[in-house]
């Protein structure tokens, strides 16, 4: 067991290296070929945008077999960066478009995928701390990567960029091979899981899956809605220079590591929906710290950010591992990916659109809304702790003896 908890985070640390370095050089490459900034930032959005397929998508998790399909879909990645080898001018923007969208497609797959094979591979009382362990790989990640990528492109160009990460997706594979399943990563599929609605029903119709999933969601979203907002702050309120927000990624990943190495213990002794209350809070609280005129504050509310968003995703991620089915994982994983990321397509052009009222007004917004979700959550548990504990009686209700039971 603890063999494969160092697997799969080394899978996270070489997976998150190779996308880190490439999502920014992406930009760099494409602004550089254009000279347009507009069209640069469309290699963020053809990443994202796929994940609104995944429903469609994660339901080939669960017809076929989940590693030899994650392996395959980690080879063809390596395959799409090295065509990047081939840019040489702006007619051949279009690739690098292409290969962002191969990155989207991947990413719903290969996350989907690692959340429906962890439970073969490891036991239950270790989801939690290997969630939290690859999610610490994966901060720390962007920390280093970017820096990497942009030294590297900077140094040597694009083509060392795409020819380096796509080496980090042959290594994935090679270490999916060596992982030891304990039992089949899969169930045989039923006709129901072949159905685009089972990931939402499984969501829908189980509350513990569904409360952080959503808190996830609306935590996610609103990190990138107030995104425009932190730009307004830095520079307008602040008055500080644009290079301060590397301060700002610097302390929310710092922060992001360290809630990511204590999560697992949380989850064991609170549960998925008390530790997505908990990060969906501390968000809250970073987005109002935020609002200060003190950047000491800027910078702890940063930290703070960066303990409870990752919260709210582990929460959400080991929910999914352990209450569905085995047979549906693969669908539900990557609708549960869908409903948390999906909407940070709207929420990034509203962020840009709301920040025209100053910097403060998005965030104090984000961070009501954050609040009513989970003050929603935990009035909903509440009251299903309440009806859960209370003694039930029953009584001979008429002649026939039929047992009427009231809530006492």
């Amino acid at each position: 067991m603890r063999r494969n908890a160092y697997l799969f985070v080394a899978i996270s640390m070489l997976s998150g290296f190779g996308s880190s370095a490439m999502s920014l050089v992406a930009g760099l490459w494409v602004l550089d070929l254009t000279g347009s900034t507009a069209v640069a930032a469309l290699t963020g959005l053809c990443v994202y945008a796929p994940v609104l397929a995944g429903p469609w998508l994660g339901g080939l998790l669960d017809r076929a077999s989940r590693r030899p399909l994650v392996i395959a879909v980690n080879l063809a990645l390596a395959a799409a960066l090295f065509s990047l080898l081939a840019v040489r001018g702006p007619g051949q923007t279009w690739l690098v478009f292409a290969v962002s969208c191969a990155y989207g497609v991947s990413y719903v797959l290969i996350d989907a995928g690692e959340t429906a094979l962890l439970p073969s591979a490891l036991s239950a009382a270790e989801l939690g701390d290997v969630n939290g362990w690859r999610s610490s790989a994966q901060e720390g990640m962007k920390l280093v990567a970017p820096l990497v990528g942009a030294g590297l492109y900077a140094w040597q160009g694009g083509h060392a960029v795409a020819a380096l990460s796509a080496v980090m997706p042959i290594l994935v594979a090679l270490l999916y091979l060596v992982v030891r399943l304990n039992r089949p990563p899969s169930g045989r599929p039923t006709r129901r899981a072949h159905s685009l609605r089972t990931g939402l029903a499984v969501l829908a119709g189980q509350r513990t899956i569904r409360v952080p999933v959503l808190l996830a969601g609306v935590s996610i979203a609103m990190s990138g809605f107030v995104t425009a907002a932190l730009y307004a702050i830095v520079v307008t309120e602040l008055r500080l220079p644009t290079s301060f927000l590397g301060v700002l990624a610097s302390a929310q990943g710092a922060g992001s590591i360290l809630g990511g190495l204590v999560v697992g213990r949380l989850l064991t002794r609170r549960g998925p929906v008390a530790v997505g209350v908990a990060g969906t809070v501390l968000f809250a609280t970073g987005c109002l710290a935020r609002c200060l005129p003190w950047w000491p504050v800027t910078v702890a509310g940063a930290a703070t950010v960066g303990v409870g968003l990752p919260w709210t995703v582990v929460a959400a991620v080991t929910a999914v591992q352990t209450h569905t089915p085995a047979a549906l994982l693969g669908r539900v994983a990557a609708t549960a990916n869908t409903a948390m990321f999906g909407p940070l397509v709207l929420a990034i052009p509203l962020g840009s659109a709301a920040v025209h009222l100053g910097g403060r007004p998005p965030l104090l917004g984000a961070a009501a809304l954050c609040v009513l979700a989970t003050t929603a959550a935990a009035r909903n548990r509440w009251r299903l702790s309440i009806t859960t504990r209370r003694p039930r009686r029953c009584s001979a209700a008429n002649d026939h003896d039929r047992q009427t039971c009231v809530t006492g």
